[in-house]
């Protein structure tokens, strides 16, 4: 397996988490053209986002747990999630056992609202396609 340099790591920007979604666009006019958030929107770090939104913040444990993944599954998304600024990790003791937390950012906080009211959008065009 080959390491990750972290300088070699590239930067998460604005532009990379956005993604037009083609089929409300145009279709659905009161819709008006969706960007999906493409960090959010990948399932693993959906229930990341969705669990820190819910309960405040959750240790590394609760989190793999909670959503039945591998630790370096959770390394993985967590750290893309930390890049785009989404997610805060505090890293502490308890004792001499090392404790690591993860809490939404405002940042975090406020992407996720826009992803959820997009999602909401979708749901709302669909349905009145349904109807017609």
């Amino acid at each position: 397996m080959v390491g990750r340099d972290s300088a070699a790591r590239r930067q998460v920007s604005r532009e990379d988490v956005r993604e037009p979604l083609g089929a409300v666009e145009g279709k659905h006019p009161e819709a008006g053209a969706i960007d999906l958030d493409r960090v959010i929107h990948e399932r693993v770090r959906l229930g990341i986002v969705s669990a820190l939104a819910v309960n405040g913040s959750l240790t590394f444990t609760d989190l793999r747990d909670l959503l039945g993944i591998t630790d370096g599954n959770l390394s993985a998304h967590a750290r893309r999630l930390e890049e785009a600024d989404y997610v805060v990790c505090d890293k502490s003791y308890e004792g001499r056992t090392p404790k690591t937390e993860y809490s939404l950012t405002k940042t975090g906080r406020a992407e996720f609202a826009a992803y959820l009211d997009h999602m909401e959008a979708i749901i709302h065009a669909t349905r009145q396609t349904g109807r017609s």
